[in-house]
């Protein structure tokens, strides 16, 4: 199965030909996947995700990302308490409770900070990470170079494996000392994921006032899309889904981006419409 999503919902207008901000309902009726980004920032109340299901059909799914304190942003040099990490996991958990009840949780993505480098030390962190979220989907997008040099990388990847985690395939700038290169490698037989952020080096790695408008800001070629495409394919073979999440927001390419893809696949997705009411 092959399954494609954006980030966020309301930024892609072109989704249905129009130029308003979408509603998580119009999203769900092209797209079966969404990534979301706000348990980041703080973890939501299960009143909001429960308010989030009762907008989308039955079987779409969620993508979210791990609350900061989970995936060790700024604590480069102080770290963070255990009392801490221990309470956020709790609370996340509580939070995505509504979802894996009606199996709309595709995974957890963990995005770790550039700092996040390959150590004893975090990898004894992403053991307890699944320790911590046990029988959950976790997905693992690395921004540091080290975890993907030539002699350990297959170490890298058998771990992931073991731990039953899906390593995410990241496609964004990459340069001497930023971003990190594409690894197509599939280590959950379960879910594969692709996140493409963009391929503008220039915006990637010039830290401005409007970096985050510039980072993502990025149009996918016929080209590239028909390499993501031959990629997509590969991993069909090894895992049971391969979900693709469009990163390239900051233009507005990334939906278009996710059709013209989608089309390319030759892929189609029932069971989008109408919206699901009735789960509480």
């Amino acid at each position: 199965m092959i399954t494609i999503g954006l980030t966020t919902w309301t930024e892609h207008p072109s989704l249905l030909g129009g130029t308003d901000k979408l509603t998580l309902t119009e999203y769900s009726g092209v797209l079966p996947v969404v990534e979301v980004d706000t348990p980041f920032y703080g973890i939501p109340r299960v009143t909001t995700v429960a308010k989030w299901q009762k907008e989308v059909p039955a079987k779409f799914q969620f993508i979210l990302k791990a609350n900061q304190v989970m995936t060790l942003h700024d604590t480069a040099e102080e770290g963070v308490s255990m009392d801490a990490l221990k309470a956020a996991y709790r609370e996340y958990r509580a939070m995505i409770k509504p979802l894996t009840q009606h199996h709309q949780l595709k995974a957890i993505l963990f995005q770790f900070p550039p700092f996040f480098e390959r150590s004893t030390r975090n990898f004894h962190y992403l053991q307890r990470m699944v320790d911590w979220l046990p029988g959950l989907p976790i997905a693992v997008e690395f921004r540091n170079q080290s975890w993907y040099e030539e002699g350990v990388k297959d170490s890298v990847f058998s771990f992931l494996k073991d731990l039953g985690v899906t390593h995410v395939m990241v496609d964004e700038p990459h340069a001497l000392n930023d971003g990190v290169s594409f690894e197509p490698v599939v280590t959950n037989p379960k879910l594969a994921i692709l996140r493409l952020h963009g391929r503008n080096q220039q915006g990637w790695s010039t830290k401005g006032a409007d970096w985050r408008g510039q980072r993502t800001l990025y149009r996918y070629s016929d080209q590239e899309l028909t390499e993501f495409k031959q990629t997509v394919e590969q991993a069909q073979t090894q895992a049971e889904e391969v979900c693709v999440i469009f990163n390239n927001n900051s233009g507005g390419d990334a939906a278009d981006n996710a059709l013209a893809l989608k089309n390319m696949l030759g892929v189609s997705f029932g069971d989008l419409g109408p919206q699901q009411l009735d789960l509480f």
